[in-house]
């Protein structure tokens, strides 16, 4: 995975003052401050300079299989770090309540309109603080206290923001949810069934725990039946969707949206995307895309992070390039990779295998669960999360089951062998902590540790070693 930075754009039109071709007098060169940021917070306070280290030493030495994890380019965490930090800018580029923002303005329409190409959106909100902030923001947007909101239920791999009890969106809306059927698959008809009985103001679709593809058109059939707006969440898949290894939703759905650390490696945030209906009427005044952009702000969020705005800016001109297309074939061969090696270890899982980069190991029958397999991965330098499969009876924190990804991995640049070995690394593990009755043997546990520390060495976080 190789970044190259950006070449530069022309200012859009309007008032601003023009910032200094380069670094002058008045202007540090921002490399040379980062690393003077850096020497400033080991000597002033060696503490968290050190915790920082260590954190950093232990992702480069351990296996992330994460669903949910990825890992940014330095390129962007540095974006995320810079000065634009210390920039107040409420509103819109063009419409500020605060002076001084018109490289802000360059920054955030850049941003906006790599999103826009990276999916073939024909709009994008780039202000929210993630994909959570910009589920909510739609909730508020377009329901009103006491709404009907459809969506996939948690145990079956929904989101907290699809109208779990535990969230806002399953206390403030009169939540419904649809499930799986008994091979862990949507049914499509159970869903348009109850679309029909509850009539939602708002049905989504997309999930933090389901390893097959979605058809985004047959939702937005049983949407459009139902009367009801469409939004996608895809916050798990959008690499494969902005690669065209996923169908996407953004003609499809009212509204689409993602984080930005998952899949398109990028900081920590979200995206709003809107297709064709994002100059359709929307549920107040103006368009649709006008009521996102009011729902973020001034709604739901004030003053937004232009360092994360520009470091989604960073990651999404990685995304739409040649580079992200091999890096995306690469995470979905990893997947397949991974879930086929577990089959042939004997392995369950949730639909016997996958379509994304998710695979879902079912541990019940195994006399394991999922926290206690996962503490023993763990210390051995592999990193998953348990994760609570469909049917599950167990508590939310003690869980009958495993979630992998292979986001990281993709972007260590491994191929389906090396995917395949890790599949064996979690393999023998779960092995040999059934056969310990639920405790790891130490030989066990220092054997795999081995293992994991030769394959990261083999294949380096990029870029984060010097």
């Amino acid at each position: 995975m190789t970044f190259t930075l950006p070449a530069p754009v022309d200012a859009p039109p309007g008032d601003h003052v023009a910032p200094p071709a380069g670094p002058g007098p008045h202007t540090p060169d921002p490399i040379a401050f980062a690393g003077r940021a850096a020497a400033r917070l080991r000597h002033t306070d060696a503490t968290l300079y050190d915790l920082l280290n260590r954190e950093a030493a232990r992702q480069n030495n351990t296996l992330m299989m994460v669903a949910a994890s990825s890992v940014a380019d330095p390129s962007v965490l540095a974006c995320g770090g810079s000065t634009l930090g210390n920039l107040t800018a409420e509103g819109y580029p063009g419409a500020r309540y605060h002076a001084g923002c018109g490289v802000a303005d360059e920054i955030e329409r850049l941003a906006i309109e790599r999103a826009r190409t990276a999916f073939g959106a024909r709009d994008a909100i780039v202000q929210p603080h993630s994909g959570s902030s910009a589920n909510l923001a739609v909730l508020t947007a377009l329901l009103s206290p006491g709404d009907t909101l459809l969506g996939l239920d948690l145990d079956c791999g929904g989101h907290l923001t699809h109208g779990s009890p535990a969230s806002v969106s399953g206390r403030y809306y009169n939540a419904k949810g649809y499930r799986l059927t008994s091979e862990g698959l949507l049914d499509y008809d159970q869903i348009r069934e109850l679309a029909l009985a509850h009539r939602p103001k708002l049905i989504v679709c997309g999930a933090s725990a389901y390893p097959r593809s979605i058809d985004f058109a047959r939702f937005r059939e049983i949407a459009d039946e139902a009367n009801a707006y469409l939004l996608a969440d895809i916050s798990h898949i959008a690499g494969l969707v902005a690669a065209g290894l996923h169908p996407s939703p953004v003609d499809h759905a009212h509204i689409t949206t993602t984080s930005t650390y998952k899949q398109l490696y990028g900081p920590r945030g979200g995206l709003i995307l809107l297709g064709r209906d994002a100059r359709r009427a929307g549920p107040e005044r103006g368009t649709l895309a006008a009521t996102m952009r009011r729902a973020v702000f001034p709604f739901t969020q004030g003053t937004p992070d232009l360092a994360s705005v520009a470091a989604k800016a960073r990651a999404l001109h990685y995304v739409a390039g040649p580079e992200f297309a091999e890096l995306a074939r690469r995470l979905a061969d990893g997947a397949q990779a991974i879930a086929g090696r577990l089959v042939q270890r004997g392995m369950r899982l949730v639909t016997g295998g996958t379509d994304t980069h998710m695979v879902l190991i079912d541990l019940r029958g195994t006399g394991l669960t999922g926290d206690i397999a996962e503490e023993a991965l763990e210390s051995c330098g592999i990193i998953v999360n348990r994760n609570r499969v469909p049917g599950d009876m167990t508590p939310v924190r003690t869980t009958s089951g495993l979630r992998l990804g292979s986001n990281t991995l993709a972007a260590r640049g491994m191929d389906r062998t090396a995917a395949a070995v890790c599949a064996d690394l979690v393999a023998d593990v779960l092995d040999a902590l059934r056969a310990g009755a639920g405790v790891l043997p130490e030989a066990a546990r220092v054997a795999a540790r081995a293992r994991v520390v030769e394959l990261c060495a083999r294949h380096p976080l990029p870029g984060y070693l010097s």
